[in-house]
């Protein structure tokens, strides 16, 4: 029910307001039945667009993080993203991986949408980086189309930090359904799996227009940080004046 509230009553039409979403491809969407909706993730706010301008509920794998932030900014975030039916996903380890692909075959297993963001985190740079192979594993075991997705402009409207979004027009493109009938049953194959996951990256990558990255995400933040950590200039104790 607040899912509904959210999407027609009280978010749903603000955002259309402020941002003015270009909307293409949503015939791309199916009209009933399950399926992925696999995008980009370039800024908190994707989170918010792509089910306001859908038809359909639509629901995602979130990080477990939204849910277990500390304060009140914490519980507020937590009690948003489980109101709207959103589901958390623990990143850390490989068993954290298979819950969330558990987690996501049973959305899809009741007919629903599922969305997922294969590069795993929200890009920090607005490039496009290498996907994670759990949409294509669920996209083979529940034998589902996969709808590419691109958002653009929501980088430059928040960027990674930045806390209240710019009002700027965006766009929200959808691509042709992905249909890898032609991999049933090879789930459990390495080379099946990275083969389907590039190219649903690669049609993410026609949509949006973004530079890519054939790395993961993760990685290359972590990588980042520890440069910024270095270049940092170190603090000397003060001297005890004598």
């Amino acid at each position: 029910m607040f899912y509904y509230v959210l999407k027609y009553v009280l978010l749903g039409p603000l955002l259309r307001l402020l941002f003015r979403p270009r909307i293409e491809g949503l015939e791309h969407i199916p009209a009933e039945g399950a399926a992925i909706v696999a995008g980009n993730h370039l800024s908190f706010s994707d989170h918010f667009l792509m089910p306001a301008i859908l038809k359909r509920r639509i629901t995602f794998l979130a990080k477990a993080e939204y849910f277990t932030g500390p304060g009140l900014k914490g519980r507020l975030t937590a009690a948003f993203f489980r109101s709207a039916g959103q589901i958390p996903v623990d990143r850390s380890g490989k068993e954290a991986g298979r819950a969330a692909i558990r987690e996501g075959l049973g959305v899809l297993s009741k007919g629903e949408l599922l969305g997922i963001y294969p590069e795993g985190t929200r890009s920090h740079d607005g490039r496009l980086y290498k996907g994670k192979v759990g949409v294509a594993v669920m996209a083979l075991k529940a034998g589902v189309p996969v709808v590419p997705c691109a958002m653009v402009g929501t980088f430059e409207i928040q960027p990674p930090g930045q806390v209240l979004p710019k009002i700027k027009r965006v766009t929200v493109r959808f691509g042709e359904p992905l249909d890898f009938s032609r991999y049933a049953g090879m789930e459990g194959e390495k080379a099946a799996i990275r083969a389907v996951t590039d190219e649903i990256m690669y049609a993410i990558l026609e949509l949006s227009g973004q530079e890519y990255v054939d790395r993961y995400a993760a990685e290359v933040k972590a990588e980042q940080q520890e440069l910024d950590q270095q270049q940092r200039p170190k603090r000397f104790p003060a001297r005890r004046k004598r």
